[in-house]
């Protein structure tokens, strides 16, 4: 039944004085909108979920789709730098207003909605969550949080300081199979884990390229100059939009940021590890002639191996090596693994080492097995923590439930204090990537040297920077483009 005006000054009472004294609610009025009862921050514990989607294609339209599969969210307001991704969340939402600029809705409608979910490409992601966050909304952010370490430090920062409810798109996260592992370990089946691997198929989309020298007509479905944002400008190139962005540092974070969220968030929440103290790599070649190495510092490798050491944690015995492998390769097999049985789920896995044995998980921290197999039918200990309801699935359902409570009632899997380590883990990492791309001439003449390769970045992380080789700190904190500013 359609919304019913009210007039009198039960109006500026709260929801529940108002149903009380009128009775209206018996007779199936719906509820006056929380931005006519309250004012910044208000919500109704009982009320529905209004959320205001940033970037609804793709991901983003699964996202919000989720999130009003859970029955107790409304998408409100709907946001797209391009028409043509947009279409089909129009379509579902069709009462849903939509805007092409982030700020443009911010500013109309803030006092309309309670929430945000952010699914824009990874150099853009920082600037609108915390915008979202300093209006006091709730907000829901696809992996990785961010694209530099500054942000990721920033924003975990603020959730605590804004009291919001936080959560990032990483819903392995919320699964059964994450919890499981920890309490294997926390009942000691695998003893004392020093060393963890993790690996990918990724990148699924062309990396160690040249960027495109022609450039191409703007689609008139897109806001290009917004889509760039915080980015350094440059002429729109085909294959960039909508999904090949993930191999150029301007916007993505390669395979690290696409896939890392996923496969190294199990050694966080099984170990309890924090900040990186060191991290070295090796990247795969791209040869373009005879001995000659091609150069495409713009661009992400197509493959690398990157070596992550953790400190001594509450539930390790000493530091943690974290191995991450993409672009295909593998840690070596473990001997307790058959010839024909699977190793992780194949293009995708999470193998931890411990003193006492081994346990591995697929992608998202699903499927969790310890090794050799014949030890799942053996080994039996208690739960001792609660599943969140539908596991991965029930990642969305979580969030929106958490943000209905409020700050601090409710948990959630992903929040920032943890998801905000996880991401700076893995950009610590991409550090150590685009340090091997560094050049530098020849103090002889001819030719450069490349001092960033095959060293150990060490890593201060109270201060945010690499203390022996400062060239790659560039990249802890970019400058944005004129225009766009992060607020503090």
């Amino acid at each position: 039944m359609a919304e019913k005006k009210v007039t009198s000054e039960a109006a500026l009472k709260s929801r529940r004085d108002f149903i009380k004294n009128t009775a209206l609610a018996a007779a199936g009025f719906m509820i006056v909108p929380r931005h006519v009862l309250g004012g910044k921050g208000f919500l109704a514990p009982s009320d529905r979920l209004l959320i205001a989607g940033i970037g609804v294609g793709g991901k983003g339209q699964s996202d919000i789709a989720s999130f009003f599969q859970s029955g107790k969210a409304d998408i409100a307001f709907l946001c797209d730098v391009d028409d043509r991704r947009a279409a089909a969340s129009r379509q579902s939402f069709p009462k849903a207003k939509y805007y092409r600029d982030w700020r443009e809705l911010f500013d109309k409608e803030s006092k309309k909605f309670d929430a945000v979910s952010v699914s824009t490409p990874d150099h853009n992601h920082a600037i609108t969550t915390l915008a979202a966050m300093q209006l006091g909304k709730h907000v829901y952010v696809q992996k990785p949080l961010t694209h530099d370490i500054y942000e990721a430090r920033l924003l975990t920062d603020a959730a605590k300081k804004y009291k919001v409810v936080t959560q990032m798109g990483n819903q392995g996260a919320s699964g059964d199979g994450v919890r499981q592992m920890i309490e294997w370990y926390n009942a000691g089946v695998i003893g004392d884990v020093h060393t963890v691997y993790s690996w990918t198929n990724r990148p699924v989309w062309p990396q160690g390229i040249p960027w495109p020298k022609t450039k191409a007509e703007v689609p008139k479905e897109l806001d290009w100059d917004l889509w760039l944002g915080t980015a350094p400008y440059k002429d729109y190139v085909d294959k960039l939009v909508p999904f090949n962005w993930r191999g150029w540092w301007d916007y993505g974070t390669g395979a690290l940021g696409d896939m890392g969220c996923h496969l190294i968030e199990p050694a966080f929440r099984v170990l309890n590890l924090q900040y990186v103290k060191d991290v070295e790599c090796s990247v795969g070649s791209v040869y373009v002639d005879e001995f000659k190495r091609g150069y495409f510092p713009e661009s992400c490798p197509p493959s690398s191996h990157v070596t992550m050491t953790f400190p001594k944690t509450n539930k390790t015995s000493g530091p943690v090596r974290l191995h991450w492998m993409d672009g295909g390769i593998q840690p070596e097999r473990p001997e307790e693994l058959g010839p024909n049985e699977l190793f992780g789920d194949g293009g995708n896995g999470t193998l931890f080492i411990g003193t006492k044995g081994k346990m591995m998980c697929s992608t998202y921290g699903a499927d969790p097995r310890l090794l050799p197999l014949t030890r799942n039918s053996e080994v039996q200990v208690k739960q001792t923590l609660p599943r969140v309801p539908g596991s991965a699935n029930g990642h969305y359902a979580q969030w929106v439930e958490a943000s209905i409570a409020g700050y601090g009632k409710k948990e959630v899997s992903s929040p920032f204090e943890i998801a905000g380590p996880v991401t700076e883990a893995l950009l610590m990492a991409n550090l150590a990537i685009r340090g091997f791309d560094i050049q530098k001439p020849k103090a002889e003449g001819a030719g450069f040297d490349y001092p960033g390769r095959y060293i150990k970045l060490l890593w201060d992380n109270q201060n945010m920077k690499v203390t022996n080789f400062d060239d790659v700190n560039q990249f802890v904190k970019r400058v944005y483009r004129q225009g766009w500013t992060l607020g503090a």
